[in-house]
């Protein structure tokens, strides 16, 4: 029953977990980095539409709720795509430093980016694990740094090093749950011939590693579902490139199968795919951890009332 509160035995869990979303990437050769250059502009389009936009606002509006401000705040925003945060925190006032390795998302956040001044929105076209830091000059250098589903996050070291970018807050996103999709559910059992059974998702790691290292911070867990219709070949592709980052087979066989399945399945060559989950988001307090570090280093402890 310790282990539950043994830190190190979860951090070294998380790190050999071979069923984190980079560790899958990797091994069905993908680049985490670069697994959106193909839906790139796709993933633009959705972000800037209404829909998009009011999901941007609801995470924008409950961070305010929890005491965060905008108008003149220095935010990092790591994974930032093609500036579906990056562009609202400009537009309310905040100084943003913009990390996104993609040539292709680069290439859309310019273009979303050209209306602000030239200093309002800086690019830095690197791998944050590449950064150092501290040489950079970015130690506890920013009010927010905002992680929203990035695979940059793969263990406790990664989410320490983002943590130490933060002067104030970090905000941090990623899947609570193993994704719903309709379209794997369908063809799974085609290739497996077992039902789809999804394993359990790293978001247990940060929240308890969160809790045992005495950070304060506030969690929300929300469920989001989206539907889009695609081409049966766009469908064919989706479906072998889940089949993929799962480790199974994507030869001819399979992708016959597959084909046979959706010929049938959808006659008019449109597929209808429900996909999603659940989502875990946290605000992270760095200024009351780096006040209880300051307390400890000086010989001062608080008492029972801290939290008020």
């Amino acid at each position: 029953m310790n282990d539950i509160f043994n830190a190190a035995l979860w951090e070294k869990a998380w790190k050999e977990d071979s069923n984190t979303i980079a560790s899958k990437m990797r091994a069905a050769g993908i680049d985490p980095s670069r697994s959106f250059d193909p839906k790139a502009k796709k993933f633009n389009e959705q972000s800037f539409s209404e829909e998009g936009m009011q999901r941007t606002k609801r995470i924008m509006n409950w961070l305010e709720g929890q005491g965060v401000r905008f108008e003149d705040a220095s935010i990092l925003d790591i994974g930032a795509a093609s500036g579906v945060f990056s562009v609202p925190f400009a537009e309310r006032g905040a100084q943003v430093t913009a990390v996104e390795t993609s040539p292709a998302l680069i290439e859309l956040l310019e273009e979303n980016i050209s209306k602000f001044d030239e200093d309002r929105v800086k690019i830095v076209s690197e791998k944050f694990e590449d950064i150092d830091v501290q040489a950079r000059g970015w130690s506890r250098a920013f009010d927010l740094v905002f992680v929203s589903m990035c695979p940059v996050i793969h263990n406790w070291d990664s989410v320490e090093k983002i943590l130490h970018t933060a002067r104030r807050y970090c905000y941090i996103s990623m899947p609570a749950s193993p994704a719903e999709h309709s379209l794997v559910n369908e063809v799974w059992p085609l290739i497996t011939g077992q039902p789809f059974h999804p394993k359990h998702m790293e978001w247990g790691y940060l929240q308890h590693l969160l809790y045992l290292k005495g950070y304060a911070y506030e969690s929300l867990i929300s469920r989001e579902m989206k539907t889009t219709e695609v081409s049966t070949a766009a469908a064919l592709q989706e479906a072998m490139t889940w089949l993929r980052s799962h480790r199974l087979p994507v030869d001819e066989r399979s992708q016959s199968i597959i084909a046979d399945y959706l010929e049938q399945a959808y006659p008019s060559g449109k597929v209808v795919i429900h996909e999603g989950g659940r989502f875990g988001k946290v605000l992270i307090r760095l200024q009351d951890q780096h006040m209880y570090e300051g307390n400890l280093s000086s010989g001062k402890s608080g008492g029972m009332n801290d939290e008020n």
